[in-house]
């Protein structure tokens, strides 16, 4: 009886541990199986910087590193792409990833949570809550590597996820924020409305970029952050205009680095 007791106990807590990984990995929201299917698909053909992977809650999620082309780099951009796209979107974030090195800055590109691709942007209210720790993931990796003069950079959604995460007492080595196209707003919610979140964020410089032919919503958002930022956030505040630019930057990625490499370059570090 004693061993049929022992052998009970044993499988009831194999089972438990079984379960308990699995809740752990099943803790993300994101679609899990999008992520490792473009991962595969980014890997194989990735021809700049070196795929990493990073953990968030005991999930693994894929970054693209790609160091400066200088040894005395300025320090470090993290890239946040927009809604369904992953850390090498061919729309604004690879040029950034690719491009940047070249004017001495080291690249970070995050694989954010993402849903299908029929989802829309009001579904993705419930994965922010894994983007503060995919970010400070990143963070963590880049002052692992001796660099604290780092700037958060987010696309369309991927500004809304970074605001997200600097309302939160960001770390101390995040040095800005470039909201690149951010238009995107939940009214009411905590976690994906950009203004109210925007107010909240404090000592970080903040370059606000959007495209001479870019949406209604980016515009309507940038006068309201632009008249906030006269109260609140005053001299760390810097508008960006890239004329003729769309929503994506298309034709105009060369502009939009060497403008933002060159306000980058203005911005005293705190």
């Amino acid at each position: 009886m004693k061993n049929i007791t022992t052998i009970l106990f044993q499988t009831v807590l194999a089972m438990m541990l079984v379960i308990g990984l699995s809740t752990s990995h099943a803790a993300s929201k994101s679609d899990q199986y999008k992520e490792k299917r473009w991962e595969s698909q980014i890997v194989d053909s990735l021809l700049v910087g070196e795929a990493i992977k990073l953990r968030e809650h005991g999930n693994e999620f894929l970054g693209l590193y790609a160091k400066a082309n200088s040894d005395n780099a300025k320090g470090a951009v993290i890239l946040l792409h927009g809604q369904g796209a992953h850390p090498a979107w061919p729309d604004v974030i690879d040029p950034l990833r690719m491009e940047l090195p070249e004017h001495g800055w080291h690249t970070l590109s995050l694989q954010m949570p993402i849903l299908g691709n029929d989802a829309k942007e009001t579904e993705y209210s419930p994965l922010f809550a894994e983007v503060p720790d995919r970010i400070q993931a990143g963070v963590e990796f880049l002052k692992s590597k001796g660099i604290n003069n780092i700037v958060v950079a987010g696309h369309s959604l991927g500004a809304t996820m970074g605001s997200y995460y600097l309302s939160m007492s960001p770390d101390q080595a995040v040095k800005t924020f470039v909201i690149l196209s951010g238009g995107s707003r939940l009214d009411g919610d905590e976690k994906m409305d950009s203004l109210m979140n925007f107010k909240r964020i404090r000592n970080v410089h903040i370059i606000d970029v959007y495209g001479g032919e870019d949406n209604e919503g980016v515009y309507k958002q940038l006068i309201s952050r632009t008249a906030i930022s006269q109260d609140l956030h005053k001299n760390y505040y810097h508008n960006l205009k890239i004329k003729g630019a769309n929503h994506f930057y298309r034709g105009k990625q060369v502009e939009l680095i060497e403008a933002l490499d060159k306000q980058l370059a203005s911005i005293t570090t705190l």
